[in-house]
């Protein structure tokens, strides 16, 4: 089963149980974007563990190629020395070698064409995951935004705003009773002596601006 395929069960097993439940849908595509990233450091540990494998039967088979030499060199010198017997037992072990060597040779294939896919599925899941990770920080922003929104409209439409500023219109009005009480308190007294004198001298400004003007208009015509 490739990866993808175990990783649609897992994700749609858990989303059909976290429907049962009623959950958010927030809630869900975190969990799609956690078992996402799990697989991947699940993959990511698999080709680890596969270029390992490798390494190691590289590893072997260049040790096999360098006895494969030897006993080629040994059934050469057997034959210099006369030793055909010898000979022939150098090339058994040489043939031998060689065959482990061409089995060694399609497992390596197989993990490097392990190693092709893995990399394949890596790149296809890193993709997929930070897509999803871009769409769920859209979703996220847009659930804030239209969440402040229904605050806002929310708060409007209380009740508790119109009573609040019922209350400040019935202080505002008080305010305005007692500044009328005041103003009564003045109507049909006698100026004091203060503004009495305080008259006096804004009418002698008055009289002093009316000449200055009268004497540029006469000056104009002239």
């Amino acid at each position: 089963m490739g990866i993808f395929s175990r990783l649609h069960d897992i994700i749609n097993s858990n989303i059909t149980a976290m429907l049962d439940k009623a959950e958010n849908p927030e809630k869900i595509i975190r969990l799609v974007i956690q078992e996402m990233e799990d697989t991947l450091v699940e993959v990511r540990s698999d080709a680890a563990r596969t270029i390992a494998e490798k390494k190691k039967l590289q590893r072997r088979m260049d040790q096999m190629q360098h006895e494969i030499r030897e006993w080629q060199r040994k059934a050469e010198l057997a034959l210099s020395k006369e030793r055909e017997d010898l000979a022939r037992a150098a090339l058994k072990e040489k043939h031998s070698l060689e065959n482990a060597v061409a089995s060694m040779d399609k497992e390596l294939e197989i993990l490097e064409s392990q190693l092709l896919q893995l990399n394949q599925d890596t790149g296809k899941l890193q993709k997929k995951l930070d897509d999803a990770k871009a769409r769920h920080k859209t979703m996220m922003m847009k659930h804030n935004t239209v969440s402040g929104r229904l605050r806002t409209r929310e708060k409007l439409h209380d009740s508790r705003i119109d009573d609040a500023l019922s209350r400040f219109e019935t202080v505002e009005q008080k305010m305005e009773h007692m500044e009328g009480k005041v103003e009564a308190y003045d109507i049909g007294r006698d100026p004091s002596l203060h503004d009495q004198f305080a008259e006096l001298e804004a009418e002698d400004i008055i009289e002093d601006e009316l000449s200055k003007l009268k004497s540029r208009l006469s000056e104009d015509k002239q």
